[in-house]
């Protein structure tokens, strides 16, 4: 990989995790917990400002799953492929769901018009939460499983090593458990718990991944000066 790649890859990566954090924080000063049809006329624009940066998010954690499966595929081809490609999976399925409110405004503003029918539009709403629900828990499910791949494919990489392998994998591992937990009451708030862990591991990753570019310019720089001495 180039340094350029190492280095863009590494800073979509801390950015994702700062602009979560950030996220997080907009919705518990700005947009609040109450998720019922009755006060979505009143937090719509917080609720499309949250679903749009969370996208954002996503997208940008891309880059350091498909730099990581570029970087340790030549130490150990298999999981960096496999931890790669299921990372960007549970990333294109958490962003499946990350727009509710595409389809929330159209119910809620049935629900708040004259004369509507506001037991079947409650239903409606219940139903569209329960299918953004699903998407939320199958993308935290699957996306720690690339997580662990990945930490396993850094062991013997040269530009990893075994500590940020085990720092990956322990990561990995607490967003499966996480999961497991989602998987037997998908509204339980140990969702925040996965989150969390996969933003420590993007800024983890984000940095070491930006630390290599500067190994490498560093490196290109000592060959250039050892080079010009040679020559002259």
């Amino acid at each position: 990989m180039s340094q350029q790649q190492y280095r863009w890859s590494g800073l979509a990566g801390i950015a994702g995790g700062v602009l979560f954090i950030s996220v997080f924080i907009f919705v518990g000063v700005v947009v609040g917990g109450d998720t019922s049809i009755s006060a979505f006329p009143d937090i719509r624009a917080g609720r499309t400002v949250e679903n749009m940066l969370y996208l954002a998010v996503l997208l940008l954690w891309v880059a350091p799953f498909l730099a990581l499966g570029r970087a340790l595929r030549e130490t150990n081809p298999a999981a960096a492929a496999y931890g790669s490609v299921v990372g960007i999976v549970g990333l294109g399925i958490l962003a499946a769901g990350a727009l509710p409110h595409a389809a929330s405004v159209s119910i809620a503003d049935l629900y708040h018009a004259p004369g509507a029918d506001q037991a079947a539009l409650a239903a409606a709403w219940q139903v569209n939460q329960g299918i953004m629900n699903m998407l939320l828990v199958t993308g935290l499910v699957i996306l720690p499983i690339g997580v662990i791949g990945l930490g396993r494919a850094m062991l013997g990489s040269p530009g990893f090593g075994t500590g940020i392998s085990r720092v990956t994998s322990a990561l990995g591992v607490v967003g499966l458990i996480a999961a497991v937990v989602l998987l037997v009451d998908p509204l339980s708030p140990i969702a925040v718990i996965g989150f969390l862990a996969l933003i420590a591991f993007h800024v983890a990753i984000g940095w070491r991944l930006y630390a290599l570019s500067r190994v490498q310019v560093e490196g290109s720089v000592r060959a250039a000066a050892v080079t010009g001495r040679s020559a002259g």
